[in-house]
């Protein structure tokens, strides 16, 4: 699908396998994947890479570490959920992943797992996910969810967030014990691994290298996940370079403490739009208070 605004190409990427193109008239795209349903690319007007792949990803993962929906072939949706007015003017891609004999083994339930990877006008990048438990036997399910948002970053030790100041978090490298944020941003200096809970719906990731702000939005998802192993661990795993924790970091909408259930019928969504501006242009927004209620 092409326009004189907006092209969406699908086309054979790495391995042959099956992706999505999505371009915008001011020459942003985005690039999906239907093996994982992954955005592996995400690039502005300038042609600057924004999101972080390492050089030795491997495609699959535990099911542990992901979920089995990053492990499975994708459809694209030919018959999604009635679209906002103001679709038209994005490039986007539906796509659904729906229950196999092969995940009941592993997860007995049906269900619809249907995804919506977007490009705004001025480049945004917008995911929106829904959840349909389709079970015929009654009975309810359980899951987690998150976005795995690895941004790509000049140098970690002059990246800071901001959004999370004063909130509650569980730090995975403590064995997911419950603390309070003391730090008026946070910065990094070594690894780290938490879950901050009951987030604010803006958050703000300046890389003051770069002079650029990513500004994340979410609904439907409390929680975030701030997540960069450093040198240590980085050396520990097989998909990821030695070095390149110094140039990554995670911070992913999720909702990690209060599982979401789902009884037969109910249906979940959640979203996360990500945006990325000057620094300049947004340095005087992100004091916390005016970060919530902005926009």
């Amino acid at each position: 699908m092409s326009s004189g605004k907006v092209h969406v190409e699908h086309c054979k990427g790495v391995n042959g396998l099956d992706k999505v193109i999505l371009r915008e008239i001011r020459r942003c795209s985005a690039e999906v994947y239907l093996y994982g349903g992954q955005v592996t690319s995400w690039k502005n007007a300038h042609g600057e890479e924004l999101l972080f792949v390492s050089s030795k990803l491997k495609s699959t993962g535990s099911l542990e570490q992901y979920g089995f929906a990053r492990n499975r072939i994708w459809s694209i949706d030919l018959d999604p959920p009635p679209s906002p007015s103001d679709i038209s003017h994005k490039a986007f891609v539906d796509l659904i992943l729906t229950h196999s004999e092969e995940d009941m083994k592993i997860w007995p339930h049906r269900y619809d797992c249907r995804l919506r990877v977007a490009l705004g006008p001025t480049g945004d990048l917008m995911l929106t996910s829904r959840i349909r438990n389709t079970n015929t036997d009654g009975k309810s399910f359980t899951f987690r969810f998150a976005y795995q948002t690895y941004f790509f970053v000049t140098d970690i030790s002059e990246v800071r967030v901001e959004g999370l100041e004063t909130l509650d978090y569980l730090d995975n490298l403590k064995n997911g014990e419950r603390f309070t944020e003391q730090e008026d941003a946070i910065t990094f200096e070594s690894e780290v691994d938490k879950v901050y809970l009951s987030t604010p719906t803006k958050i703000a990731i300046l890389d003051h290298e770069r002079k650029r702000t990513f500004e994340l939005r979410k609904d439907g998802l409390p929680d975030a996940v701030v997540w960069n192993p450093w040198d240590k661990k980085a050396k520990s795993m097989a998909d990821f370079g030695d070095n390149e924790y110094m140039h990554m970091l995670c911070v992913e909408a999720a909702c990690v403490e209060e599982p979401i259930t789902l009884k037969p019928g109910e249906e979940w969504k959640g979203r996360q739009e990500i945006s990325a501006v000057p620094s300049s242009y947004c340095s005087e927004q992100l004091d916390p208070l005016r970060l919530l209620l902005r926009g």
